[in-house]
């Protein structure tokens, strides 16, 4: 669990990845994107999130070009996330889905590549495909997004690779408990999405007590909470001073007895779709 923002955990290849990063989710092309993702760069994030779905790879790309000729990094500093969309999972089709998001993002790799969810009858070769970019070395680590027990059972049946990372849907709502201990017990990573469950999270009493009690907001509360509880997170900001408040979770730890109270909001309630129950 991360002490400082660019903190890491080491997934199971030995590859490191940030504790703490920026997602992109349903930011769109433009200065607003290219100003965000520079911001968090410049101060001190390490990890971007976007997909090719997000129809934003490009601006990102941009962005983190203009970041390192701005700050001086490398950009071997940086920990870059792509995903595959549904409609290309498939052998061939994923490998040139990999090729298109790099074309777009302007880079030569990516750190993380990911499955964004687990189409029935589609994954496997979608896979196999992600298995030939890691063994080629064009791709520093793969995983999986959105895969429930019985998706990543079904997977590594047959895997020759075991996904690093799955990043799921994950607040205090939704805790996920089951899920979390398959992927410790598997040595797989968990990661957020929507760790804020889309703002719904910030009038609730419980947690606004808690924050009271360590004069922090909300949102730096549960973020807090994600990290305390080994999950690595990537919460979505445009705004300058939220990218900085997000951040600001390190000179702070929740107790057992508070950590306890966040896990007791658990609903099993989704913001987002269901993984067993989507036609997309």
């Amino acid at each position: 669990m991360g002490k400082h923002l660019q903190d890491i955990t080491t997934l199971n290849n030995g590859v490191k990845m940030p504790w703490f990063g920026l997602g992109v989710f349903k930011v769109e092309e433009g200065p607003k994107l290219i100003n965000a993702v520079k911001s968090a760069i410049k101060h001190g994030y390490r990890s971007i999130d976007t997909a090719a779905i997000y129809e934003n790879e490009e601006g990102v790309g941009q962005a983190i070009r203009e970041a390192i000729e701005e700050t001086g990094i490398s950009r071997e500093d940086l920990f870059v996330t792509s995903k595959v969309w549904n409609a290309d999972l498939g052998y061939e089709s994923t490998i040139t889905a990999y090729e298109t998001s790099l074309a777009k993002l302007g880079l030569d790799y990516l750190d993380l590549y990911l499955i964004h969810w687990p189409v029935e009858g589609k994954y496997k070769e979608a896979w196999r495909a992600l298995e030939t970019l890691y063994k080629e070395g064009r791709v520093k680590a793969i995983g999986v997004s959105n895969f429930q027990i019985h998706h990543l059972e079904d997977l590594m049946k047959d895997a020759e690779i075991k996904p690093v990372i799955n990043q799921v849907e994950y607040h205090p709502r939704l805790t996920q408990k089951e899920l979390q201990a398959f992927c410790q017990k598997h040595d797989i990573q968990l990661e957020a999405w929507s760790p804020l469950m889309q703002g719904q999270l910030l009038e609730n009493d419980v947690l606004q007590e808690i924050a009271h009690q360590y004069g922090k907001s909300v949102a730096q509360v549960i973020l807090r909470w994600d990290l305390q509880n080994g999950v690595v997170t990537i919460p979505k900001s445009t705004k300058e001073h939220r990218i900085i408040e997000n951040s600001s979770i390190f000179d702070f730890e929740l107790t057992q007895e508070d950590m306890e109270r966040i896990d007791g909001l658990n609903e099993n309630l989704r913001v987002g779709p269901d993984p067993d129950n989507f036609d997309f």
